[in-house]
């Protein structure tokens, strides 16, 4: 295992163009761990607020996650195994089926949990099948992604269809210092 266990604390980033911000609060529990963030920001020419909870295993599995805008819409999944997701009412998520991992669009965090999870299995590309949440819709959809660790504290994200690319630097948590082209850290 590369990365320590987590030490409770604070980030922030900023979008490199736009308006925006997030802060980010990573506390651990005794059974992994919980991610608490507020973010503000533009897509697609529509400024967005919203505020997200992610809760983890010890090992970074997305347990459950609930996200909630300005003004009032809600999302909020959990896995009943991995890759089968579960709305709140009861409601089993099969078009998401096979997604472990989820990637929230209007935050580098998402980035950190495969990284994390699959701490030094990295060394080769690995794809990987993501729920994906855009911030300009909220709904989910399942996006193909590989990951690639080049060095200790630096890895590359491939969109699988082929539109984005980005070498991402990490930290000693694994979370993102700089997003080229979206995210950078304050």
């Amino acid at each position: 295992m590369r990365f320590p266990p987590l030490s409770p604390r604070d980030v922030r980033w900023a979008p490199v163009v736009g308006m925006g911000l997030e802060h980010l609060s990573l506390s651990a529990t005794p059974s992994g761990v919980v991610a608490r963030s507020a973010v503000i920001g533009e897509r697609k020419a529509a400024s967005f607020g919203a505020f997200y909870e992610i809760h983890l295993s010890a090992g970074w599995q997305v347990e459950r996650f609930r996200i909630e805008t300005a003004g009032g819409a809600r999302l909020s999944l959990s896995q009943d195994g991995p890759g089968r997701w579960t709305a709140d009412d009861g409601t089993n998520r099969a078009d998401l089926d096979g997604c472990i991992d989820i990637d929230l669009a209007g935050t580098p965090f998402t980035n950190t949990l495969p990284i994390r999870r699959l701490d030094g299995q990295l060394t080769t590309p690995t794809e990987l099948r993501m729920l994906y949440v855009p911030f300009d819709t909220f709904e989910p959809l399942v996006d193909a992604q590989r990951y690639t660790e080049l060095s200790p504290h630096l890895y590359r994200y491939e969109a699988m269809d082929g539109t984005f690319a980005a070498d991402l630097p990490v930290d000693e948590d694994g979370l993102v210092i700089d997003y080229p082209t979206l995210f950078r850290r304050v």
